[in-house]
């Protein structure tokens, strides 16, 4: 990112809230439940694409603010039934009260895979930042053995992650395998574009030969055109993987994925926390947030 990207980001708190928020659209279905069923019953009927939702607001605070994020959950799965959409859900643990005491939080979680697995459903526990990596694998390990409608996800630019992946392949674990956007140091991090890439798809690799199901989320046209001639290589059906995209990212690649006759899933998130998430889309895509500042600086262009 060269300065004026970085300055542009680092600006971005004085915006206006309204002018975040119309650009932001692009990435959230929205502040309400209703808004986001509206959003993925469009993707499923008009593009054809399957979604994952999940409820913005990991930064919780007390026990009632978690049961409440569970409560919250627990809902989309309702809703997600009773519309009989194509959608999964996907929670970070943080939000169900992982710093404030691990057991409490997994039993936040079990709870919502239960709920799930009522209306056939699935869950996909996102991965947070290197704080959160070892409790979130070992709760996941801690619930899988009862619970095979839940999924994790590995970052494939942590160091460790080929040490996780070769414990998960022991139990066929569902993942969800992303390169990772938060910033970690470089003796836990790959930092380079080039050697982050070459560790995905080696990682993707290990996968795919353990037959875990995968879900590729990337927009990385290198990682989707090394996953494709992967699948190709393997012989894969196309019920052994998906890939997977955000909201507002790259339209035009996943519907050639589509075109294809690939399976895709799109993060769609949604709630009143949407103004965190909303920044950390635009740090990972400066070129986005240098829309908001033109626009601010220009309303009438």
């Amino acid at each position: 990112m060269h300065l004026l990207n970085r300055l542009v980001v680092a600006s971005l708190p004085a915006v206006p809230r309204p002018v975040v928020r119309h650009f932001a659209s692009r990435y959230i279905a929205g502040d309400s439940l209703d808004q986001a069923l509206r959003c993925v019953r469009r993707l499923n009927a008009e593009e054809q694409v399957m979604a994952t939702m999940d409820v913005l607001g990991e930064d919780i605070t007390s026990r009632q603010e978690a049961e409440s994020a569970r409560r919250d959950s627990e809902e989309v799965l309702h809703a997600i039934a009773r519309e009989n959409l194509d959608s999964n859900l996907s929670i970070k643990l943080t939000s169900l009260g992982l710093k404030l005491e691990q057991g409490f939080c997994r039993e936040n979680l079990r709870q919502i895979l239960r709920v799930a697995a009522g209306h056939g459903n699935f869950v996909r526990i996102d991965m947070e930042d290197s704080s959160c990596t070892s409790d979130t694998i070992e709760i996941f390990h801690s619930l899988q053995p009862d619970h095979a409608n839940c999924g994790i996800v590995l970052q494939a630019y942590l160091r460790r992650t080929e040490a996780d992946v070769r414990e998960l392949v022991k139990t066929r674990a569902n993942v969800r395998l992303c390169k990772g956007i938060y910033k970690e140091p470089e003796e836990i991090a790959f930092q380079g574009r080039a050697e982050v890439q070459q560790n995905f798809l080696m990682l993707l690799r290990m996968l795919f030969e353990h037959e875990c199901y995968v879900g590729i989320a990337t927009h990385d046209s290198v990682l989707v055109d090394g996953a494709s001639t992967m699948i190709r290589e393997l012989g894969l059906e196309r019920t052994a993987y998906e890939f997977q995209m955000l909201l507002g990212v790259r339209p035009e690649l996943r519907r050639a994925l589509v075109r294809e006759g690939h399976r895709v899933r799109l993060y769609v998130p949604f709630g009143e926390h949407w103004y965190a998430y909303s920044l950390r889309r635009f740090k990972e895509n400066p070129e986005v947030a240098g829309y908001v500042v033109r626009a601010l600086l220009r309303p009438n262009v």
